[in-house]
């Protein structure tokens, strides 16, 4: 961790602690207390403090223990004068922060037990999975928002809903019994491959890549695949994971740019990873029960398969892209489904595949969109394209990307391909 001069921690490197630990911190507290917005409140007290204190005091021996720590005082300290008001709330979070709080059963670890918690049938999955990804993944609105592609004032009223539903209906904050488990598991799955995928591109920011989220994402899968080891799901869901995060180190320059699939320097991908990830692929083949994430899975192994970019098997993915929208249909699924079909059948074909598709928010639809018109020499149509997409980018490298995309669509020859 970066100090400054006088010994202690720089901001960036307090702010990486936050990143990092922010969730672990919420998931504690929330057991301790029983209270979402107490847990939240607390941890925001303690990084604050951290700020303060730590450049001049130096950096505890345990930066998230301290943080834990400081975090449960503050909440304690703040309960007993609420208490004192006869608050009959606060009391109950202080009882509750008292209570012997000895939880054996299937989940094990608080973060995990969270995001069962969240996936509690009693609330609607939109909000499940808002709120899991802002107590647990420390997400703001705004980029919870930009990942549903809906307004951040609807993704705010969502989470506020979710915690009154939680409060005002008394859903305890414990792990469900076992034979609850798989009726929550599709809420589950979703909220840790967005985790991951925050982190593989993330929505906000100056880096193309949250390294936390897509470990804190892998965690987890490993975790659910210890918990439920005969779900194919959940296999597939790692596999996914572990064969994306394999080419994380090739996909930016040293100094940052974004590096699109085709133009990746393969022999920096993984291959611990992918073997590893191919094994659960395989695994799931043999149970036959394929799902949606076991056939992304599918995909991304093919792409592992390719030593070259032009050694891609894209018929065997435009056939798997079909089985999945055969299952699990979706605006997303159609357009990752084009970006094949243009390598099969050429860009006009998938160009025609995209017409009707309503994704008006999302900044990879336009950045799609103008690479097969640059591809079809269609340049002012291209441009216009470009420029919605660079319109909806806020990730500071992909709009450097999509920019100088941009500014060589006249150019001809050119074999570059959309980012992925």
């Amino acid at each position: 961790m970066a100090e400054s001069s006088s010994g202690g921690m720089d901001l960036a490197a307090i702010e990486g602690v936050f990143t990092e630990h922010y969730g672990r911190a919420v998931a504690s507290l929330i057991r301790i207390f029983g209270d979402a917005d107490i847990a939240e409140d607390a941890v925001q007290d303690a990084f604050t403090t951290a700020i303060q204190r730590w450049p001049e005091d130096g950096v505890p021996p345990s930066p998230p223990g301290w943080i834990i720590t400081t975090a449960r005082n503050r909440a304690v300290d703040r309960l007993r004068r609420e208490a004192a008001r006869q608050d009959k709330y606060a009391q109950a979070a202080l009882l509750h922060a008292h209570e012997e709080r000895d939880e054996h059963g299937a989940v094990a670890d608080d973060r995990l037990r969270l995001i069962f918690t969240c996936a509690h049938p009693a609330l609607a999955r939109p909000a499940q999975v808002a709120l899991t990804l802002r107590l647990l993944g420390g997400l703001s609105v705004p980029e919870i928002a930009r990942a549903f592609l809906v307004s951040e004032t609807t993704v705010g009223q969502r989470i506020t809903r979710a915690k009154g539903k939680i409060r005002d209906a008394r859903i305890p904050y414990r792990v469900p019994a076992d034979a609850d488990l798989p009726a929550r598991l599709d809420a589950v799955l979703a909220v840790v491959y967005l985790i991951f995928t925050e982190g593989h591109t993330a929505t906000v920011g100056a880096q193309l890549i949250r390294t936390d989220l897509c470990t804190e994402g892998i965690r987890l899968g490993r975790l659910l695949t210890e918990l439920m080891p005969g779900e194919p799901e959940v296999m597939g869901l790692l596999a996914l994971m572990l064969l994306t995060d394999s080419r994380r180190a090739a996909r930016t320059t040293v100094d940052g740019r974004l590096v699109p699939l085709p133009e990746q320097d393969r022999r920096q991908w993984d291959r611990a990873l992918i073997a590893e990830g191919q094994v659960l692929v395989r695994e799931c083949l043999r149970r036959n029960r394929p799902g949606p994430y076991q056939l992304q899975a599918a995909i991304a192994a093919v792409h592992a398969d390719a030593i070259e970019a032009a050694d891609t098997d894209w018929v065997q993915i435009l056939q798997l892209y079909d089985h999945l929208m055969a299952i699990a249909p979706s605006p997303m699924v159609q357009l990752n489904r084009a970006v094949a079909l243009a390598e099969v059948s050429g860009p006009e074909t998938a160009l025609a595949a995209l017409d009707g598709l309503d994704l008006p928010g999302s900044q990879l639809f336009h950045a799609v969109r103008a690479d097969f018109l640059r591809r079809l020499g269609r340049s002012a149509e291209a441009v216009i394209a470009y420029d919605a997409a660079i319109d909806l980018a806020h990730n500071e490298v992909e709009r450097e990307f999509l920019t100088a995309r941009r500014l060589s669509v006249t150019a001809t020859g050119t074999a570059n391909r959309p980012y992925r």
